[in-house]
């Protein structure tokens, strides 16, 4: 009888302790906005503020299924990019469309429209490290450009 007491004492201590951190760890993401975390599988790598006055180093590993397009999205900054696996599609506002592949580095301006696909057969993988402003949404969806 004495363990199960513990035991709940424990149990109920451990849900205090999530049910602290989970609004705290939620919070703390505003303005943190990643739109493509909700279409993409998305890990934060790392993230560092620059010598560069209101400007935050975020670096991201994205997986990108075969046949599935990231949706057209700009980024508060630079995106420097480099295909890990996969055949990518870039679409770039702006320029001529052009297929990554492993090893194949990529930059993107800031506030550029553009898309990326991956055209299979094996998923996609990229890593971007991005130099945008702090605390700005580090992906947010846009219109497809009108192309000329």
């Amino acid at each position: 009888m004495r363990r199960i007491v513990l035991v709940l004492v424990a149990v109920v201590a451990l849900a205090g302790v999530v049910a602290y951190m989970v609004p705290a760890s939620g919070q703390a993401d505003k303005g943190r906005r990643d739109d493509l975390a909700g279409k993409l599988a998305r890990r934060e790598v790392q993230r560092s503020p620059l010598s560069i006055p209101s400007r935050e180093m975020v670096q991201v590993e994205t997986l990108i299924p075969a046949g599935v397009e990231s949706g057209w999205h700009v980024h508060p900054g630079e995106e420097v990019g480099y295909i890990i696996a996969g055949q990518v599609e870039m679409r770039v506002q702006g320029r001529a469309t052009v297929v990554l592949r492993p090893g194949d580095g990529f930059l993107i301006p800031p506030r550029t429209p553009h898309n990326a696909r991956d055209i299979g057969p094996e998923t996609g993988k990229m890593l971007s490290t991005y130099i945008v402003e702090t605390g700005q949404p580090i992906a947010t969806f846009v219109d497809q450009p009108v192309q000329r």
